[in-house]
């Protein structure tokens, strides 16, 4: 699958991933508490983020592998859109409570043990390139979403030893205050696109990343195919895309139609969709004389 993970190491890759972030979550969290470092306690609210991307990923790679029931027809898959939504809301309460504490502390410096945030700040970037190393280089959409958000959290960790530096050799403090509310606005930003993404998966809007004019366009690029309306375009969860289509052709013959039906499952492969329910017609729909279809 890529140089870095074999296909068969993937699930084992991001189960110690999980693992290893989870535990130096806990780990940063402690460490902020007793250095009192709000950038320290900001970098643990990025890597409890990060276990919910790498959770996210493991998790799309399992519910892949299950096979529907007859009372759950697509299986499980909306569960990883739940864990997101679910991971967005507690993010966006990390960083108002650390936005909060920040604001506190610019008006009453408080001490920060400079030597504590150093030494847990250092041993979170060398996790952080641990993980990134072992996901760089997979195909996989969500493994190389989580790759993302690690590689971000790896540059959070460099700016809070920094801090962590210039507080033991100046004893300014306010430098931390300022990192945590930083990292708290950019962990803000995270989890609105979170939710947001989450929302549309939930409401069965379009996937954000898919133009549904050109998307019917390819389709009707295919040979027999004339015309494309009612088109219903959905996501199960971040992998997996569903569509409806009525399709218009001037085709009779079965195996010839089996042939277009193919190719348009084909073309529908670069949008990611999985499942496709193509209902095809010999006349045209019409509604007060106009083809019922997606304008913009």
């Amino acid at each position: 699958m890529n140089k870095g993970i074999a296909a068969s190491e993937i699930e084992d890759t991001l189960k110690l991933a999980i693992i290893l972030t989870f535990i130096f979550f806990i780990v940063e969290l402690a460490g902020g508490y007793i250095s009192g470092s709000l950038s320290l306690m900001g970098d643990a609210g990025h890597m409890l983020r990060d276990v919910f991307a790498l959770f996210i990923a493991l998790s799309a790679i399992k519910i892949a592998k299950k096979d529907p029931t007859m009372t759950r027809t697509f299986g499980y898959h909306r569960l990883e859109i739940f864990a997101a939504l679910i991971n967005g809301l507690l993010l966006i309460g990390i960083s108002i409570w650390i936005c909060v504490e920040a604001y506190h502390r610019i008006m009453a410096p408080r001490p920060v043990e400079s030597t504590v945030m150093i030494g847990v700040a250092f041993v979170g970037l060398v996790v952080n390139l641990y993980v990134t190393l072992r996901l760089h280089g997979s195909h996989d959409l969500n493994v190389r979403g989580a790759y993302l958000h690690v590689l971000t959290d790896t540059f959070s960790s460099v700016a809070v030893i920094f801090a962590s530096f210039w507080i033991f050799l100046t004893g300014e403090t306010i430098v931390d205050s300022i990192l945590g509310i930083v990292i708290a606005l950019f962990i803000l930003f995270s989890a609105f696109s979170i939710i947001r993404d989450s929302i549309y998966v939930l409401l069965d809007f379009v996937p954000r990343n898919i133009n549904i004019h050109e998307l019917i366009r390819d389709m009707e690029t295919v040979e027999g195919v004339q015309e494309v309306h009612d088109v219903h375009l959905w996501s199960l969860c971040s992998n997996v895309n569903v569509l409806d289509a009525h399709v218009f052709t001037t085709e009779s013959d079965t195996c010839r139609m089996e042939q277009i039906k193919k190719e348009l499952k084909r073309q529908l492969e670069k949008y990611n969709v999985k499942h496709a329910t193509l209902e095809f017609e010999w006349s045209m729909c019409n509604r007060n004389g106009k083809i019922n279809r997606i304008e913009h």
